[in-house]
């Protein structure tokens, strides 16, 4: 299995924030159109394609949706005031370049600070490099949203990239369902939006399929760099079953199926304790009665960043485990 390219950096450079996620909708739309027996968008916005099959129902779940910045007003100089869509902490973010939906761009700013440590959005700002109010006016407004810029980059053996968090699952989920295996099982590709503001999406999708079992697809921290995070997950380490987050404590018989199809089936495995953050599969378990439910987790450093590095093998044995799923 080859790791396709082409395919993670669409993904990747694809403008999509919480809650503005049709372009990606759209393009991952294209990719799967001519593999899956049912596509259909839900009133919240996910994606959801289907294999048909007369067994048992599993829901696969990966998120659409991107960290940005709103904009919350326009001063009177022209430099655009904003707030954090997801999980963004201000000291990481000055002097990034960001892109608006229109293809415009600006930079972070601070203003002067005495004290570095209190550094908060609200001492941020955006500056589009412009000094024509009107230009500014006609092209900047309240409720617009913008993203990381970052050029998408690989090594032999990895990837450099934005928004990996979660795009790296739908390319999983895209690719397994182009390699569907023969199975009974009637299998539901969910591809969610609203994540990184509370796992919204996956809430209404899970309700409305009712699975009988459920996998969030998403990205995990690693203990293999400098930044201070003490874990077992590392790059290269294979694909990481989770154990537990702040969201759920993975069930017993579905920890145990995950060892067990990666061990019958030679996939390289890890292990995934994570002290903070959840998935999809956090509102996933708590459907209805419940769903025994658990992550496949992809490895990625620098989570959060317009710098996410992941594994391509990682990421190999990860489709392949949903493989081993659909086809148990």
């Amino acid at each position: 299995m080859k790791f396709n390219s082409e395919l993670m950096k669409k993904l990747s450079d694809c403008f999509s924030p919480s809650g503005r996620e049709k372009n990606v909708r759209e393009m991952i739309i294209d990719e799967i159109k001519d593999f899956a027996d049912e596509i259909k968008v839900d009133p919240l916005g996910n994606l959801i394609a289907r294999k048909k099959g007369n067994g048992k129902k599993i829901l696969f779940s990966a998120h659409m949706d991107q960290i940005g910045l709103i904009i919350t007003h326009v001063d009177e100089k022209g430099f655009l005031r904003f707030s954090n869509v997801g999980g963004i902490h201000a000291k990481e973010i000055v002097g990034l370049r960001v892109i608006f939906d229109n293809g415009l761009e600006g930079v972070i700013c601070q203003e002067e600070l005495k004290d570095k440590d209190k550094l908060t959005m609200s001492k941020l700002y955006i500056d589009v490099a412009s000094t024509n109010k009107e230009f500014v006016k006609n092209n900047f407004h309240i409720g617009d949203m913008c993203v990381f810029k970052s050029e998408y980059y690989e090594t032999e053996d990895c990837v450099i990239c934005k928004a990996a968090d979660d795009r790296i699952g739908c390319y999983i989920q895209i690719e397994a369902i182009k390699n569907h295996p023969a199975t009974e099982n009637d299998v539901y590709y969910v591809f969610s939006v609203q994540e990184e503001v509370g796992t919204r999406g996956a809430k209404t999708a899970v309700y409305a399929i009712n699975p009988d079992l459920g996998i969030a697809l998403d990205v995990t921290a690693t203990g293999d760099s400098l930044d201070g995070i003490k874990m077992d997950v590392k790059l290269g380490g294979g694909a990481a079953i989770k154990l537990m987050d702040k969201s759920m404590i993975t069930h017993p018989e579905v920890k145990d199926l995950l060892t067990n199809l990666a061990e019958e089936n030679n996939i390289k495995y890890q292990y995934e304790v994570l002290e903070f953050g959840g998935t999809d599969a956090g509102p996933i378990h708590l459907s209805r009665e419940g769903v025994p439910s658990g992550v496949i987790s992809i490895p990625t450093r620098n989570l959060h960043s317009a710098a996410e590095i992941i594994n391509k093998q990682d990421v190999i044995e990860c489709i392949k485990l949903v493989e081993a799923i659909v086809a148990k």
